[in-house]
């Protein structure tokens, strides 16, 4: 797995944050928490509190790589994270927002994704 320009940077800011909630918000949240992840990191974001905003983000890449960030589908709506990794399983490790209500870095399968794109 390979790394895109700064990912490892995105990755570290998004660490900072493990357990907590830095965006203030109750609800709805792990798109916010990615768009300032970005914008601290000197990226873009895409302005949006919509997980499915990040489908159309930045340019597409076919696969986990880490600072790739990745679009997925959950129930009641979709998800938002960045990739960290990649587990023994072959599932991507993922730093997301609103996870349990809170800043965390999971495995997420891989069947639930259907985009990865990279910030510009």
């Amino acid at each position: 797995m390979s790394g895109g320009f700064g990912s490892s940077r995105l990755v570290m800011d998004a660490r900072r944050y493990l357990g907590g909630n830095p965006t203030g918000r109750r609800s709805l949240w792990c798109a916010r928490f990615v768009n300032m992840v970005l914008k601290q990191t000197g990226h873009r974001g895409t302005g949006s509190d919509l997980a499915s905003s990040f489908a159309h983000y930045g340019h597409r890449v076919s696969g986990p790589e880490v600072g790739a960030i990745a679009v997925m589908s959950r129930r009641g709506g979709g998800h938002v994270g960045i990739i960290t990794g990649v587990d023994a399983r072959g599932n991507p490790i993922m730093i997301s927002g609103n996870d349990d209500h809170r800043v965390r870095e999971t495995p997420v399968s891989r069947a639930r994704i259907y985009a990865y794109v990279m910030p510009n």
